[in-house]
């Protein structure tokens, strides 16, 4: 296969980035709407914070995060589930040749920020940060 030459950094790719993006929609908008077949799923409510795609586009690790951070196991759990159903409304609503295997992980992002934020009130990296 020949080289990207319009991609040659580390980081994802204008195409990786744009289909995550229109995956990530799609998957908030069908679990928003509850359009998925399985009654304790669509009684949580789940925020899709990110989706990064392989640069194949054959794999979709999708980052969510249970509203009211309860539950996090069981989300995980119930979006594994209902995987297929899922990837098949997926390929209905954005039309890709190939829809990719979607992965379940925890969305993290919060909790980091919680913890920047403790590191950055400490007392000594304050006065780091002033002077």
């Amino acid at each position: 296969m020949g080289k990207n030459r319009h991609h040659d950094g580390p980081g994802p790719s204008q195409r990786q980035l744009r289909v995550g993006e229109l995956i990530r929609r799609t998957l908030a908008q069908v679990l928003a709407q509850g359009d998925i077949h399985d009654p304790e799923l669509n009684r949580m409510s789940v925020t899709v914070g990110e989706v990064r795609t392989s640069p194949d586009l054959k794999i979709a690790t999708v980052f969510v995060m249970p509203l009211g951070g309860d539950k996090k196991g069981e989300a995980i759990d119930l979006l594994a589930r209902n995987k297929s159903e899922l990837r098949r409304i997926i390929g209905k609503k954005v039309g890709l040749k190939y829809t990719p295997d979607l992965r379940f992980r925890l969305d993290e992002t919060f909790d980091r920020m919680d913890e920047t934020r403790a590191i950055f009130s400490q007392e000594d990296v304050r006065r780091d940060l002033d002077s």
